[in-house]
Protein backbone atom coordinates (compact mmCIF):
# COMPACT_ATOMS: atom_id res chain seq x y z
CA UNK A 1 0.00 0.00 0.00
CA UNK A 2 1.70 3.31 -1.20
CA UNK A 3 1.58 6.60 1.10
CA UNK A 4 -0.87 8.04 -0.49
CA UNK A 5 -3.27 5.30 0.16
CA UNK A 6 -2.39 5.40 3.88
CA UNK A 7 -2.88 9.25 4.53
CA UNK A 8 -6.22 8.69 2.98
CA UNK A 9 -6.67 5.80 5.43
CA UNK A 10 -5.50 7.78 7.98
CA UNK A 11 -7.72 11.24 7.40
CA UNK A 12 -10.88 9.03 7.00
CA UNK A 13 -10.10 7.53 10.56
CA UNK A 14 -9.40 10.51 12.45
CA UNK A 15 -12.58 11.73 11.72
CA UNK A 16 -14.62 9.19 13.34
CA UNK A 17 -15.03 9.72 16.97
CA UNK A 18 -14.24 6.58 18.29
CA UNK A 19 -10.96 6.35 16.99
CA UNK A 20 -9.79 9.06 19.83
CA UNK A 21 -11.68 7.48 22.16
CA UNK A 22 -10.33 4.02 21.77
CA UNK A 23 -6.64 5.58 21.39
CA UNK A 24 -6.89 7.88 24.60
CA UNK A 25 -8.24 4.25 26.58
CA UNK A 26 -5.29 2.49 24.54
CA UNK A 27 -2.72 4.99 25.91
CA UNK A 28 -3.76 4.82 29.28
CA UNK A 29 -3.60 0.86 29.60
CA UNK A 30 -0.29 1.00 28.41
CA UNK A 31 0.70 3.77 30.97
CA UNK A 32 -0.74 1.82 33.81
CA UNK A 33 0.99 -1.13 32.52
CA UNK A 34 4.48 0.76 32.25
CA UNK A 35 3.31 1.93 35.62
CA UNK A 36 3.35 -1.25 37.27
CA UNK A 37 5.87 -2.60 35.48
CA UNK A 38 8.15 -0.20 37.27
CA UNK A 39 7.14 -0.89 40.47
CA UNK A 40 4.37 1.68 41.11
CA UNK A 41 7.09 4.33 41.06
CA UNK A 42 5.75 8.08 41.12
CA UNK A 43 8.11 9.06 38.48
CA UNK A 44 6.19 6.71 36.61
CA UNK A 45 3.03 8.67 36.20
CA UNK A 46 0.34 7.47 34.31
CA UNK A 47 -1.38 10.32 33.36
CA UNK A 48 1.86 11.84 32.39
CA UNK A 49 2.96 8.74 30.24
CA UNK A 50 -0.40 8.62 28.55
CA UNK A 51 -0.77 12.50 27.84
CA UNK A 52 2.70 12.18 26.24
CA UNK A 53 1.55 9.68 23.53
CA UNK A 54 -0.98 11.52 22.79
CA UNK A 55 0.64 15.14 22.17
CA UNK A 56 2.90 13.17 20.47
CA UNK A 57 0.54 11.60 18.26
CA UNK A 58 -1.30 14.55 17.83
CA UNK A 59 1.44 16.14 16.51
CA UNK A 60 3.12 13.94 14.47
CA UNK A 61 -0.35 13.67 12.10
CA UNK A 62 -1.21 17.24 12.76
CA UNK A 63 -4.20 16.57 14.17
CA UNK A 64 -6.22 20.23 15.76
CA UNK A 65 -7.14 19.35 19.28
CA UNK A 66 -11.03 19.97 18.69
CA UNK A 67 -10.89 16.83 16.47
CA UNK A 68 -9.31 15.16 19.09
CA UNK A 69 -11.55 16.41 21.69
CA UNK A 70 -14.47 15.50 19.99
CA UNK A 71 -13.91 12.18 20.10
CA UNK A 72 -12.65 11.60 23.05
CA UNK A 73 -15.12 13.94 24.97
CA UNK A 74 -17.15 11.08 26.42
CA UNK A 75 -13.81 10.53 28.91
CA UNK A 76 -14.49 14.35 29.67
CA UNK A 77 -17.98 13.84 31.12
CA UNK A 78 -17.07 10.66 32.69
CA UNK A 79 -14.84 13.51 35.31
CA UNK A 80 -18.07 14.34 37.03
CA UNK A 81 -19.55 10.95 37.89
CA UNK A 82 -16.03 9.78 38.51
CA UNK A 83 -15.65 12.73 41.12
CA UNK A 84 -19.02 11.63 43.22
CA UNK A 85 -18.28 8.50 43.16
CA UNK A 86 -15.16 9.46 45.35
CA UNK A 87 -18.01 9.75 48.17
CA UNK A 88 -18.16 5.91 48.69
CA UNK A 89 -14.62 5.39 50.08
CA UNK A 90 -15.13 8.84 51.85
CA UNK A 91 -18.35 7.67 53.81
CA UNK A 92 -15.89 4.32 55.57
CA UNK A 93 -13.46 7.33 56.87
CA UNK A 94 -16.76 9.29 58.46
CA UNK A 95 -16.20 8.53 62.32
CA UNK A 96 -12.07 9.70 61.54
CA UNK A 97 -13.29 12.51 59.29
CA UNK A 98 -15.47 14.01 62.34
CA UNK A 99 -12.45 13.79 64.91
CA UNK A 100 -10.48 15.81 62.87
CA UNK A 101 -13.05 17.87 61.30
CA UNK A 102 -11.13 21.37 63.22
CA UNK A 103 -7.68 20.94 61.86
CA UNK A 104 -8.91 19.97 58.19
CA UNK A 105 -11.26 23.34 58.01
CA UNK A 106 -8.13 24.79 59.04
CA UNK A 107 -6.17 23.02 56.55
CA UNK A 108 -8.50 23.76 53.84
CA UNK A 109 -9.16 27.57 53.83
CA UNK A 110 -5.12 28.14 54.14
CA UNK A 111 -4.25 25.74 51.58
CA UNK A 112 -6.75 26.92 49.29
CA UNK A 113 -5.87 30.86 49.68
CA UNK A 114 -1.91 30.03 49.65
CA UNK A 115 -2.55 27.90 46.35
CA UNK A 116 -4.67 30.01 44.22
CA UNK A 117 -3.34 33.99 45.62
CA UNK A 118 0.00 32.84 45.85
CA UNK A 119 0.06 31.40 42.05
CA UNK A 120 -2.01 34.86 41.16
CA UNK A 121 0.52 36.85 43.11
CA UNK A 122 3.74 35.50 41.45
CA UNK A 123 2.48 35.46 37.85
CA UNK A 124 1.37 39.28 38.19
CA UNK A 125 4.96 40.43 40.06
CA UNK A 126 7.34 38.46 36.87
CA UNK A 127 5.02 40.65 34.30
CA UNK A 128 2.03 37.69 33.17
CA UNK A 129 -0.63 39.22 31.49
CA UNK A 130 -4.11 39.40 32.94
CA UNK A 131 -5.83 36.38 31.54
CA UNK A 132 -2.67 34.67 32.29
CA UNK A 133 -2.68 34.90 35.89
CA UNK A 134 -6.37 34.63 36.29
CA UNK A 135 -5.84 31.05 34.37
CA UNK A 136 -2.79 30.35 36.61
CA UNK A 137 -4.98 30.89 40.19
CA UNK A 138 -7.24 27.89 39.78
CA UNK A 139 -4.38 25.31 39.33
CA UNK A 140 -4.80 23.56 41.96
CA UNK A 141 -8.34 22.59 41.57
CA UNK A 142 -10.07 19.80 39.75
CA UNK A 143 -9.95 20.66 36.01
CA UNK A 144 -13.89 20.98 35.29
CA UNK A 145 -14.44 23.61 38.39
CA UNK A 146 -11.24 24.87 37.71
CA UNK A 147 -12.11 25.83 33.99
CA UNK A 148 -15.26 27.51 34.95
CA UNK A 149 -13.56 29.65 37.54
CA UNK A 150 -10.77 30.66 35.07
CA UNK A 151 -13.96 31.77 32.52
CA UNK A 152 -15.30 33.71 35.27
CA UNK A 153 -12.25 35.30 35.81
CA UNK A 154 -11.43 36.50 32.54
CA UNK A 155 -9.12 33.77 32.07
CA UNK A 156 -8.34 31.20 29.28
CA UNK A 157 -10.29 27.87 30.11
CA UNK A 158 -7.95 26.10 27.77
CA UNK A 159 -4.74 27.23 29.53
CA UNK A 160 -6.05 26.79 32.80
CA UNK A 161 -6.31 23.17 31.90
CA UNK A 162 -2.64 22.96 31.08
CA UNK A 163 -1.96 24.02 34.56
CA UNK A 164 -3.97 22.43 36.54
CA UNK A 165 -2.70 18.89 34.76
CA UNK A 166 0.59 20.07 35.07
CA UNK A 167 0.59 20.89 39.15
CA UNK A 168 -1.24 17.56 39.35
CA UNK A 169 1.23 15.35 38.06
CA UNK A 170 4.13 17.01 39.33
CA UNK A 171 1.82 16.68 43.25
CA UNK A 172 1.54 12.93 42.00
CA UNK A 173 4.99 12.50 41.48
CA UNK A 174 6.64 14.54 44.56
CA UNK A 175 4.10 15.43 46.97
CA UNK A 176 3.90 12.21 48.88
CA UNK A 177 7.95 11.68 48.72
CA UNK A 178 8.70 15.77 49.97
CA UNK A 179 6.06 14.68 52.93
CA UNK A 180 7.41 12.33 54.41
CA UNK A 181 10.41 14.38 54.23
CA UNK A 182 9.21 16.79 56.52
CA UNK A 183 7.91 14.24 59.07
CA UNK A 184 4.13 14.06 57.58
CA UNK A 185 3.23 10.41 57.48
CA UNK A 186 -0.45 10.02 58.63
CA UNK A 187 -2.47 8.76 55.80
CA UNK A 188 -5.07 11.16 56.58
CA UNK A 189 -2.54 14.17 56.44
CA UNK A 190 -0.72 13.14 53.07
CA UNK A 191 -4.02 12.46 51.67
CA UNK A 192 -5.32 15.63 52.37
CA UNK A 193 -2.35 16.94 51.61
CA UNK A 194 -2.44 15.54 47.90
CA UNK A 195 -6.62 16.27 47.11
CA UNK A 196 -6.19 20.15 48.35
CA UNK A 197 -2.89 20.79 46.57
CA UNK A 198 -3.14 17.74 43.08
CA UNK A 199 -6.88 17.44 42.80
CA UNK A 200 -7.46 14.58 40.98
CA UNK A 201 -4.94 13.46 38.94
CA UNK A 202 -3.15 13.72 43.03
CA UNK A 203 -6.21 11.94 44.59
CA UNK A 204 -5.67 8.88 42.18
CA UNK A 205 -2.13 8.88 43.76
CA UNK A 206 -3.50 8.76 46.75
CA UNK A 207 -5.45 5.84 46.13
CA UNK A 208 -2.32 3.77 45.40
CA UNK A 209 -0.99 4.70 48.85
CA UNK A 210 -3.61 3.01 50.47
CA UNK A 211 -7.70 3.67 51.11
CA UNK A 212 -8.05 5.89 53.70
CA UNK A 213 -5.06 8.10 52.10
CA UNK A 214 -7.27 8.13 48.66
CA UNK A 215 -10.72 8.85 51.19
CA UNK A 216 -8.62 12.25 52.78
CA UNK A 217 -7.49 13.41 49.45
CA UNK A 218 -10.51 12.76 47.75
CA UNK A 219 -12.46 14.75 50.47
CA UNK A 220 -10.18 17.78 50.19
CA UNK A 221 -10.19 18.04 46.31
CA UNK A 222 -14.03 18.39 46.78
CA UNK A 223 -13.82 21.11 49.38
CA UNK A 224 -11.11 22.64 47.64
CA UNK A 225 -13.08 22.67 44.39
CA UNK A 226 -16.13 24.85 45.97
CA UNK A 227 -14.33 26.45 48.46
CA UNK A 228 -11.89 28.01 45.69
CA UNK A 229 -15.08 28.96 43.58
CA UNK A 230 -16.77 30.37 46.63
CA UNK A 231 -13.87 32.66 47.11
CA UNK A 232 -11.39 33.33 44.50
CA UNK A 233 -13.50 35.31 42.37
CA UNK A 234 -14.21 38.34 44.64
CA UNK A 235 -10.44 37.88 46.45
CA UNK A 236 -8.21 37.99 43.36
CA UNK A 237 -9.66 41.81 42.84
CA UNK A 238 -8.20 42.58 46.09
CA UNK A 239 -5.39 41.15 45.63
CA UNK A 240 -4.72 42.73 42.19
CA UNK A 241 -5.37 46.17 43.49
CA UNK A 242 -2.56 45.42 46.19
CA UNK A 243 -0.39 44.84 43.67
CA UNK A 244 -0.39 47.28 41.77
Amino acid sequence: MNSGAMTEIWVYLSAQPLLWLTLTLAAYILAIALHRRAGGRPAVNPVLISVSILVTLLLLTGTPYQRYFDGAQFVHFLLGPTTVALAIPLHGQLKRLLSMAGPLSIALVVGSLTAGLSAYAIGSLLGASAPTVASLAPKSVTTPIAMGIAERLGGLASLTAVFVILTGIFGAIFADGLLKRVGVKDDASVGFALGLASHGIGTARAFQLGEQTGAFAALAMGLNGLFTALTLPWLLPLLAATIR
